[in-house]
């Protein structure tokens, strides 16, 4: 659990990434990790488009701000028509389960030495236009992927944690 619990401290938000490429078998171990999430009632109602075409990164990154540099965005969606419905008040877990892919693959990223960030902030429908393979999917995230530039450093409020009495209440 240890090894864990420092990936987890270590990891964060990068958004300063160099022209190094990235290397096949690392966005191959990205895919797997996005895979091997839980997902509700095992339904996997996500889809991840693995950008790394010259001109679909090009067209993707004039759909936000925060690409970053990225030569290869990890684009992820969700389908609320397949995913796990709680009966008792309908509540959808298609945004928990795309939740829990994005996770992991921010964790992989860190862990194979790559820095990456959740981006929400992008125009959804021009993504939609520009790829229309996504049709039918909530856009839930971008996740630009690269090296982490020369004095990448995680943001000031990363190690900025509310005290754990606030955030946590044992029963």
């Amino acid at each position: 659990m240890t090894d864990f619990l420092q990936l987890a401290h270590d990891r964060y938000s990068c958004r300063d990434l160099s022209d190094k490429p990235v290397e096949a078998e690392k966005i191959d171990a990205l895919v797997d990790a996005a895979v091997a999430a839980p997902t509700a009632v095992d339904k996997q109602p996500w889809h991840l488009w693995v950008v790394t075409d010259p001109d679909a990164v090009a067209r993707l990154s004039a759909c936000t701000r925060f690409s970053f540099g990225a030569r290869v965005i990890l684009m992820l969606g969700a389908r609320a028509d397949e995913a796990w419905v709680r009966k008792y008040d309908g509540r959808n877990f298609a945004d928990v389960d795309a939740s829990i892919v994005g996770t992991h693959i921010m964790l992989a990223a860190h862990d194979l030495g790559l820095g990456t960030t959740w981006v929400g902030h992008f125009d959804a429908p021009a993504v939609q236009e520009a790829f229309p393979e996504t049709a039918g999917y909530d856009l839930v995230a971008l996740f630009p992927i690269g090296y982490p530039a020369a004095g990448a450093e995680p943001a000031a409020k990363h190690f900025e944690r509310r005290p754990v009495e606030e955030l946590v209440t044992r029963l």
